[in-house]
């Protein structure tokens, strides 16, 4: 038996972010301000890139993988958050349809 294997798994990426999430990126850090993101892995989905802007609003974009993601938001000039911290998650305000949505959600249950 060999002591490795001679078939390794890797992810080919591409060296650039898809120009249509990168200028989605672009366009909300413009609306707003400025922009930081925290990227989540949501399985084979991909990853969720999280945007709050300068302003408080907050949306969001998905990418193939958190590497896109990265990609993306470092070609978009958006700086990335290793996580939730509570600065950032203070920066937020959530907007008056979607605390409804929320309310209507729980009352469903």
């Amino acid at each position: 038996m060999a002591d490795g294997s001679d078939t390794t798994l890797t992810a080919e990426h591409s060296d650039q972010a898809p120009s249509g999430l990168v200028a989605g990126l672009r366009s909300f850090a413009a609306g707003h301000g400025g922009a930081k993101a925290v990227i989540e892995y949501v399985g084979k989905r991909g990853a969720r890139i999280v945007l709050v802007g300068e302003d408080g609003a907050w949306g969001d974009q998905f990418a193939d993988d958190t590497v896109v993601a990265r990609q993306a938001c470092a070609t978009a000039g958006v700086a990335v958050e290793n996580a939730w911290e509570r600065e950032l998650m203070d920066q937020m305000r959530p907007s008056n349809d979607l605390w409804r949505s929320m309310a209507r959600r729980t009352m469903a249950r």
